[in-house]
């Protein structure tokens, strides 16, 4: 039996497990801070599978760490009505770019997503 870590993934699975990544930042909507843990267990479950993996990963999880520190100064400037527009705008964001950066991923392409921290380098 093939140990799982070593197994070759193909080209194909390699983007789909990329896609994957992104995808699961929308695990916020049935656990608390989902949009990161989602993102975070599946890349360090595959990031060794392949570089194109442990970069989307990488990419993610900086974008959902990010987006999440956007929400809270935006939820402080509510106070100064500056905030609401902000946290519609970054709840736009969360929902349009990690469905960007999954079909960028399908299609094997490399995505920077916007306003990203890089935390993870």
């Amino acid at each position: 039996m093939e140990n799982t870590k070593t197994a070759q993934l193909t080209d194909k699975e390699i983007r789909t497990w990329a896609a994957i990544t992104h995808i699961a930042a929308f695990s916020f909507l049935v656990l608390p801070f989902g949009n990161i843990f989602g993102p975070l267990s599946i890349w360090i479950i595959k990031r060794e599978h392949s570089p194109f993996i442990d970069f989307h990963g990488k990419q993610e999880v900086n974008f959902q760490i990010s987006l999440t520190l956007y929400v809270f100064i935006a939820g402080i400037l509510i106070f100064f009505l500056v905030g609401i527009p902000l946290l519609v705008l970054v709840f736009l964001l969360g929902f349009i770019i990690p469905i960007v950066a999954a079909v960028k991923s399908l299609n094997g392409e490399y995505y920077y997503p916007p306003m990203t921290i890089q935390f993870i380098k």
